[in-house]
């Protein structure tokens, strides 16, 4: 079962969601549940339910039904599922986004076209203020704008340092006024309404201001020593170096190398000496790690004493290791003790005297004494880890370059900062350890918040277990209080009432939310919160930035909190950023069109992909001002949500603090530029808003495609592209590196080829110098670089661009191209382009879609009515399809290599790849199926398609070829295709797809509707099995079916091109492709009358069937029906013609007035055995005269020795096999024959192995009575009783002549002959006295009946085989229930496969289940395959087998009928799944051991697909 807990599932509101069974759950008892809410139902995240199941055909078929979802409320919803007894076995998330609306009408804002912009809250000043300073969000074009905190800060001053969450943030108010969040709701819906802007604001779960009041009245809601004593280790540590500090800042240890001006590496080598000398060995905190080693010794010996034990064996060596650790739950010093019962399971005296009391608790001390020993270990390991964790802050803070250089330890600036607060008067340390204990105080000693590099995300870091505090690894932030939620709300019910009514004050107000610290917060909290915001906004926005370094584990995130969109930078090396945005885009350019009702895939979390965020490093530290506006195309260009932070789009040369920045931002002024207003000639803030206009206009007109190339050094080309209209927009930006000026660069970049034609420049801008002089001295606001602006062109014509020198037409790979030279393009340049095809394509790609609608609306957008349309396609595609036979079909979608080198064609073979399977539609479409879902546009058959119109031409062509019905398709295809020779080549392979993609459907479509109703009505597995009937069934032009009689009506016929006659051409089976589908390897007499029911009969093709019996009778000679058609016919196998006997008895049942076969004339082509061939209708007879004579010939016996005997005939049988033998016991009425040098059934492997000795030998004879054949024999007798006695049969009895005399065997006694004496004979009892069994000795499983009867190497009989349940089938009356379902379950626990039936029990000594052909090795068993049905698991038997599971099942009661039902189905969802797979569309003939490929095997073949469609009928 899969986990789907780290795959994202991400749908828009308005989708259907399908739940449909996997192939290992099908036929098992599957219910889903999930907690998305009920219709007029409120969502309750730990409320489940279970869906309904709906059945698309009105039938309980596994393989179609789903459970469904109408996604209408956002959020994240979890789903499961039970199975059976197993109350959830799996499950996953569903995240579906929110619907945005903006403005007074409440237009929708899609996700992709948000652009939001990032403000400090605490520098926009006092509220009525605050509209001038965001009017730069609504002047430069962003619909967003992103507030930090509006809460009250606490004493640091920082953005996300909040002193109390539900108050609004005092410095916003003006002395005299006092706003509170109405005032804020009023201006957030203001700017919502009015300016189109929506707001969201950051929240912050996992900390609170050090100052919070309310946390000095509920110290329960932090860290504290009283709810978390497993603290106290740290805390002490952490006052001790707070007063070392202290002595060094008042230089106490200047004497000992360490003074409080720390300068180089001896001073930090004094500070590691003292820290491990002085600090650590005076806390000795390993002794709250240790065992009071006295204490545990005395409590010992007072159990031992008091008798708590019995005498027990002496204590193992090491029983150290079964001791079990208590821990205080105080964390007191020598606090942990031992488990005693572990003590004295492990510590037992050899007797209760004192002396051997006492050597037992000498054992114990020494074991605890060992044990201490290791936990000092620990310790000590821990204060390592510290020690350099102290050092290392050290260094970094006042040695490091890139440090902050805070200069001499003082109280201020201490030597590493403090993990814990303590809000009381300076004492000594000594007073300070007798705080520890007084819960009063003690629950004031609160742990700071703070981040751990490299923490696992999922796991908090504050409780047991972690020792982060211990070992010094926080780097922390002192002017926070980490939150301690708990489990639940019952465990910190303040905090968590406090922190929802603050969720619900935000939810209220603001549009959406940013997760502050989302992978510091408790999973479940965050949860929590967002479910009590969503239920006052459902549509609530919810983003947040994540640092885990990996997909998966940020989908958790996604998952859980139904994050909608992830923050993700620019601050990636520029030679990234590429890749980066190929994440952003919805899908490359050119991509396939995609179905409807698609499977769903993980999908990557929603971006909001920003230029700068606020944590981020400054810009120009890394790059040049340059550089500013190329990023920002960059981004703007992303199919996703945008984002910047104020002061980027201003050209801030430093990056603003979240500390200590309180400078406000400046007002907007669009007349004046002064330092403390700005306007569009800002910075970029001109080139920003042309961006943020274009990025809207991609969004709203469906440029989701995306393609990014890196043509030079800092030089990326982004192309925007709209499938429907077709239209670009491509960006040519070049990225500017730190230091312009040094770093070596050229004007010149290499051309680019833009297919199609330049409408015109959307925007041309670089960063220029404006004014050298600026003062900037004396800013009072947050300003940039007043001395840098953008200079920007905005829709210009190409002729009047600064930077192209040339633009030409040009042919490069097929295509008319532009070609574009630049000049003057240098670092810090845009040149944005809007590109159209040009005329003649965009007529015919308008055209192509127009006749593409029928196939799906998606293509009515940028459809244009032709003027002069070819006349086929002026009808619909279905109208040309249905005139179509399913012969025809069989043209069209199929046919092999073979099959088409035959009419002197072949394959069409992809270069650098492989030749499709078939000539037809379905080898592309097993292609394109790869291809598709993935926009694999790299594939070779893409490139093919771009590179020419070879594939095109050949498909096309390959149809036209055979004329008629077929050759008009071909006309329609060769029409569609003349649109695509005159479209860009990138464009070739999606609407190629489109093109064959709808001709395929229309063509399946068409199939069904001649086929009956059990297909049409079927499900989906019933459908793809009868196309099994279209592919296997053909016409073939060098093997045809024997002439019917010309008496017989509705026979097709046709021109012979080589005779320039009408001649018939009925369909013939292919027995498997694609190594039996051509020549004499075609036809098998066996293989068509197995799959002939299935295939034809069950399809609806009666008069096809009908065709196909009448030809294999009119051949028939000996009694029999040739195994092999074709120039040398052969009649060397028993079984072929029980197989047709059974078809005809099934076209009777089966088919309307299905009788009326019977009386068709036969074209005898052998009237006598040793007759030439006779023409046909020059010898006619019924076929119940045809029936006759085989009944007539196997009473009287059959023998003979083939024509033309001798290796020419068969190179590896010897010559004893060509005499071939049939007959009817006349004591059982059993058929039997052959003999042990020929095989006469379907498992008829000759051995071909010189150097295994086994060449002439049949691996498998099964002389005698094979048990299948008995079966078939008593079927068609019943039958022909049946018939007569219906006056439908004119014959009640065969006559046999011996000895000179005549007598006649009864059909009725020939019948109660078989049925007497079946079981007897056949069935292996469990009585080893069983007088019937004349070998007992080979016996080896009972139970189960015997695969032959009369062997002439008796153990064959004995061998478990899977050819009874053919007999079961065809006669069940044979059998008696109990017996047959004890048989079913032996053969389904050792022959039962994943797809097939092992040929051959397990436990035989010559089983082996790998078939290899190729092999040769002196082994007798395997050598060239000579263990075809020695193990290998052929699939035909498996139809079988479950037919005869399902009849006895019913037989056996409601209850195991139920139980078999699922069992098939479950079976048969391996067999839909290889199905759906198989680039062949089709079954294997066999596979090898468990389920395993056999590259021996046909990869499709006729009798398998056929007995599993007989299987589903049956259901």
């Amino acid at each position: 079962m899969e986990k789907l807990e780290q795959a994202l599932f991400r749908l828009e509101q308005g989708f259907e969601l399908q739940f449909r069974l996997g192939p290992t759950l099908q036929g098992k008892e599957v219910q889903v549940y999930t907690n998305y809410p009920a219709k007029d139902h409120n969502f309750d995240r730990l409320k489940f339910h279970s869906l309904d199941w709906v059945y698309p055909n009105g039938q309980e078929d596994d393989c179609d039904k789903y459970c469904r979802l109408d996604l209408t409320v956002a959020g994240s919803y979890q789903y499961y599922f039970s199975c059976g007894d197993k109350e959830k076995v799996s499950g996953g998330y569903i995240v579906v986004d929110p619907v945005l609306r903006v403005g007074a009408n409440n237009d929708i804002l899609p996700l992709d076209c948000i652009r939001s912009q990032t403000y400090l809250a605490k520098c926009l000043g006092p509220l009525d203020k605050w509209l001038d300073r965001v009017r730069v969000a609504k002047e430069t074009g962003y619909n967003m704008i992103h507030f930090t905190p509006l809460q009250k800060l606490g004493v640091s001053g920082s953005c996300y340092s909040l002193a109390d969450q539900l108050e609004l943030n005092p410095e916003f108010s003006l002395e005299g006024t006092h706003y509170t969040w109405s005032d804020v709701g009023n201006l957030v819906e203001m700017l919502r309404n009015d300016w189109n802007n929506l707001c969201i604001t950051d929240v912050v779960y996992n900390q609170t201001a050090v100052d919070s009041e309310w946390i000095g009245v509920h110290p329960e809601c932090g860290y504290n020593l009283v709810n978390s004593p497993y603290l106290k280790p740290a805390w002490l540590l952490d006052r001790a170096l707070w007063h070392l500090s202290c002595e060094v800042a008042d230089g106490k240890y200047a004497e000992q190398g360490l003074p409080a001006l720390i300068q180089h590496e001896q001073h930090i080598n004094a500070l590691r000496g003292i820290l491990w000398q002085q600090v650590f060995s005076r806390l000795r905190l390993w002794e709250f790690l240790q065992v009071s080693v006295d204490e545990a010794v005395e409590q010992l010996r007072q159990l031992l004493q008091a008798g708590s034990l019995s005498v027990r064996s002496r204590s193992s060596p090491d029983c150290r290791q079964q001791l079990k650790m208590v821990k205080d739950p105080q964390c007191k010093r020598f606090g942990n003790t031992v488990d005693m019962n572990s003590a004295l399971d492990t510590f037992a005296p050899h007797s209760g005297s004192p002396s051997d009391i006492q050597e037992c608790c000498n054992c114990f001390r020494r074991r605890l004494e060992d044990l201490n020993s290791e936990l000092y270990k620990e310790m000590n390991c821990h204060a390592e880890q510290a020690t350099n964790c102290i050092v290392g802050t050290v260094v970094y803070e006042r040695l490091a370059e890139q440090g902050p250089k805070l200069g001499p330890v003082t109280r201020e600036y201490p030597l590493c900062p403090r993990y814990f607060t303590f809000p009381f008067e300076e004492i000594t340390f000594e007073e300070e350890m007798q705080l520890m204990e007084q819960r009063g105080k003690a629950c004031h000693f609160l742990a700071h918040d703070g981040f751990v590099t490299g923490n696992d995300p999922f796991r908090n870091f504050a409780e047991p277990g972690s020792e982060v505090y211990l070992r010094r690894e926080l780097v922390c932030e002192s002017d926070t209080i980490k939150l301690r939620y708990g489990e639940r709300p019952e465990d910190c019910p303040y905090l968590w009432a406090h922190m929802k009514t603050y969720t619900e004050i935000t939810a209220k107000i603001f549009s959406g939310v940013c997760l502050v610290n989302c992978h510091s917060t408790p999973l479940h909290v965050a949860e929590a919160m967002l479910a009590a915001a969503r239920a006052i906004r459902p549509n609530l926005y919810v983003i947040a930035e994540l640092f885990t370094g990996s997909q998966f584990t940020d989908n958790v995130f996604v998952n859980q909190l139904g994050i909608t969109s992830l923050v993700r930078g620019t601050d990636t090396d520029p030679q990234e950023e590429g890749g980066w945005l190929s994440w952003f885009g919805k899908e490359p350019v050119g991509a396939f069109f995609q179905p409807s009702l698609r499977p769903l895939v993980p999908a990557v979390t929603h971006t909001m992909f920003m230029d700068l965020t606020l944590d981020n490093h400054n810009r120009i530290q890394k790059r040049s001002v340059y550089d500013f506006l190329p990023s920002s195309a960059m981004v703007s260009m992303a199919c996703c949500a945008t984002g910047s932070t104020r002061g980027y789009d201003e050209l801030l040369p430093n990056q603003i603090s979240l500390l200590r920045e309180d400078s406000p931002y400046s007002c907007w002024n669009p007349e004046v530029h002064t330092r403390d207003q700005v306007n569009l000639q800002t910075g970029i803030m001109a080139g920003k808003l042309a961006l943020n206009k274009l990025h809207q206009e991609l969004a709203d007109e469906g440029f989701t495609q995306v393609y990014v190339e890196q043509l030079d050094e800092g030089v990326v080309t982004v192309t925007r592209h709209c499938p429907s209209s077709h239209q670009s927009v491509v960006a040519v930006l070049r990225r500017a590196a730190k230091n312009l000026e040094a770093h070596h660069h050229t004007d010149d970049i290499p051309p680019i080829f833009i297919p199609g034609q330049i409408e015109e420049v959307v925007l041309e801008a670089r960063t220029i110098v404006k004014d050298t002089n600026s003062d900037r001295k004396g800013d009072q606001n947050i300003n940039g670089l007043p001395e840098y602006t953008a200079e920007i062109q905005e829709h210009i014509q190409l002729k009047d661009s600064k930077v192209v020198k040339k633009a030409d037409m040009v042919s490069k790979h097929s295509d008319v191209v532009q070609e574009i030279l630049f000049e003057k393009f240098t670092p810090g340049c845009i040149i944005i382009f809007r590109v159209a095809l040009e005329s003649r394509s965009r007529e015919q790609l308008g055209a192509l879609r127009r006749h593409l609608i029928q196939f799906s609306p998606q293509y009515q957008t940028g459809s244009l009515t032709e003027q002069n349309t070819v006349s086929v396609l002026t009808k619909p595609l279905m109208t040309i399809m249905s005139r179509l036979t399913l012969a025809d079909m069989n043209m069209l979608l199929y046919r092999c290599n073979d099959e088409e080198r035959e009419d002197g064609g072949g394959c069409y073979n992809i270069p650098s790849w492989l030749p499709l399977n078939y000539g037809g539609l379905q080898g592309l479409m097993s292609a394109m199926t790869e291809i598709r879902p993935k926009n694999e546009l790299g594939h070779p058959l893409c490139d093919n398609l771009r590179q020419g119109d070879w594939m095109m031409d050949f498909i096309s062509n390959r149809l036209l070829a055979k004329g008629g019905a077929v050759g008009q398709v071909g006309h329609w295809f060769q029409a569609m295709f003349s649109y695509l020779k005159h479209i860009p080549r990138y464009l070739v392979p999606c609407y190629f797809d489109a093109i064959i993609q709808g001709a395929y459907v229309t063509a399946l479509e068409a199939v069904f509707k001649q086929m009956s109703s059990f297909i049409q009505n079927g499900s989906s597995l019933v459908k793809q099995l009868a196309l099994g009937s279209v592919q296997m069934y053909g016409v073939s032009n060098c093997l045809v079916l024997p002439t019917i009689s010309p008496h017989i009506k509705d026979v097709p016929y046709c021109l012979s091109e080589i005779t320039q006659h009408q001649e018939q051409r009925c369909v013939s089976l292919a027995a498997g492709l694609p190594h039996f589908c051509v020549g004499v390897f075609r036809c098998w007499g066996r293989d068509t009358f197995i799959a002939l029911r299935g295939l034809m009969l069950l399809t609806g093709r009666h008069l096809e069937a009908r065709n196909i019996i009448l030809a294999f009778a009119g051949t028939l000679r000996y009694g029999l029906i040739p195994n092999l058609l074709g120039g040398c016919s052969r009649y060397n196998c028993r079984d072929a013609v029980w197989w047709w006997m059974q078809c005809i008895q099934e076209f009777c049942t089966m088919v309307p007035d299905g009788v009326s076969i019977l009386k068709c004339p036969v074209s005898r082509m052998f009237p006598t055995n040793v007759s030439d061939p006779q023409p046909a209708g020059a010898w006619d007879q019924p076929l119940y005269d045809v029936i006759q004579e085989v009944m007539q010939r196997h009473m009287q016996g059959i023998q003979f020795r083939e024509s033309n005997a001798g290796p020419q005939l068969d190179r590896n049988m010897t010559d004893e096999g060509f005499n071939v033998e049939a007959a009817v016991d006349q004591s059982t009425g059993f058929v039997f024959g052959g003999n042990r040098f020929n095989c006469g059934t379907w498992m008829d492997k000759m051995g071909e192995s010189e150097r295994a000795h086994n060449k002439g030998i049949p691996a498998t004879p099964r002389d005698g009575s094979a048990v299948e054949l008995v079966g078939l024999c008593k079927s068609s007798v019943r039958w022909l009783v049946k018939l007569h006695n219906n006056g439908h049969f004119p014959y009640a009895a065969v006559t046999i002549r011996t000895g000179g005399q005549t007598y006649s065997v009864s059909y009725v006694e020939w019948d109660r002959k078989i049925q007497e004496n079946f079981e007897k004979k056949f069935y292996i009892s469990h009585d080893p006295q069983d007088p019937e069994e004349k070998h007992p000795q080979l016996v080896h499983k009972r139970g189960i009946y015997k695969d032959s009867l009369g062997a002439l190497s008796p153990w064959c009989d004995y061998q478990l085989r899977p050819n009874f349940p053919i007999a079961m089938v065809v006669a069940p009356e044979l059998f008696t229930v109990e017996k047959a379902w004890e048989a079913l379950g032996v053969a389904e626990r050792k022959l039962l496969g994943p797809l097939g039936m092992k040929t051959l029990d397990p436990d035989d000594m010559v089983y082996c289940g790998v078939y290899d052909n190729n092999l040769d090795n002196d082994k007798f068993n395997h050598a060239k395959g000579f263990n075809y049905h020695q193990g290998p698991e052929w699939l035909w038997p498996i139809g079988y087998f479950l037919r005869a599971k399902l009849y006895f099942a019913k037989k056996m009661g409601k209850d195991t009928y139920d139980k078999t039902v699922n069992l098939v189905k479950n079976i048969l969802s391996r067999h839909a799944v290889y199905l759906e797979r198989s680039p062949w569309k089709g079954l294997p003939g066999f596979t090898n051991e468990n389920g395993q490929h056999c590259p021996f095997s046909c990869e499709s073949q006729a009798s398998s697909i056929a007995t599993i469609l007989e299987v589903l009928y049956d259901l």
